[in-house]
């Protein structure tokens, strides 16, 4: 890869279209991240890839060990949004319809009735993501990209604000399938989620050590500080933050050089170079 500096950004690309105040946005972000610090201990980095796709309108993979609050992280900052959060626990035996819904026969009215999934949501926790086979990872590529679910011909739209929060065990091995590079494109960040380190594990362990059940947000103390649209009108904020020609230059060389690696098996697609464009 090409060593080119991160260039210089003038200040129209640091700013929004007039009548637009971005530090509302940087003050909402900062109460989310208060709200979550409640309950997660550290992870500061994690929180900030998940803002950053979230007024983005992106997606993220959490990859780490078992433990490490991965799923726990992802209902508080779901809790914080007000938006509407689902959860799917993959296994073997999921399949698509499980995920997506599907049309079931109503004999009273003999009409078709859909039943929507657990996907229809805001904020979609995806747990052990890679414990799932390919044809039942793949139900969530249309949702990931274009925001609608197809069902017996027919598209159905998800909620603007739709995001994907997964989560993946690198330990394991056996009963698992890792997700393809067309599965992989559709997300802005994969983050590695470390364990905590020394005097992160004593807060952790003083904090929740003699609680005997699953911790929990409200329990927690995290509130809602967000709903649909102050997060729809920060990332519409975020959308018109003019992109400098010299940043613009600056992502394309990064991606290309990404391809012209003997390291990397597969370099970043130009949807990687959109996605990055948009954070």
């Amino acid at each position: 890869m090409t060593d080119a500096p991160f260039p210089d950004v003038p200040s129209e690309a640091r700013s929004s279209e007039s009548g637009v105040d971005l530090s509302t946005v940087a003050a909402l972000a900062g109460s989310i991240r208060e709200q979550v610090a409640k309950a997660v201990v550290g992870q500061g980095e994690t929180v900030e890839h998940l803002l950053i796709a979230l007024l983005a309108r992106g997606h993220v993979l959490l990859e780490g060990p078992p433990g490490t609050a991965k799923t726990f992280l992802a209902q508080c900052f779901a809790a914080t949004l007000g938006l509407d959060f689902g959860r799917i626990q993959f296994t073997p035996d999921l399949m698509p319809g499980d995920i997506l819904g599907s049309n079931l026969f109503n004999f009273q009215t003999s009409q078709f009735t859909l039943t929507h999934g657990p996907i229809f949501c805001d904020l979609l926790l995806a747990d052990e993501i890679n414990r799932t086979p390919p044809k039942t990872q793949a139900a969530l590529l249309e949702a990931m990209q274009e925001r609608r679910v197809t069902l017996d011909g027919t598209a159905h739209p998800l909620p603007a604000q739709f995001m994907v929060v997964a989560t993946q065990n690198p330990i394991e091995s056996q009963g698992v399938y890792p997700l393809p590079e067309a599965q992989l494109d559709r997300f802005l960040f994969k983050v590695d989620v470390d364990y905590p380190s020394f005097e992160e594990e004593l807060r952790i362990v003083a904090r929740f050590g003699e609680n005997r059940g699953a911790p929990s947000p409200a329990a927690c103390g995290v509130e809602a500080v967000a709903n649909h649209a102050v997060i729809e009108a920060a990332s519409r904020a975020v959308s018109r933050v003019t992109l400098a020609e010299s940043l613009t230059d600056y992502i394309v060389r990064l991606v290309r050089a990404t391809r012209e690696s003997a390291d990397l098996a597969s370099g970043a697609s130009p949807r990687a170079a959109v996605l990055l464009a948009g954070a």
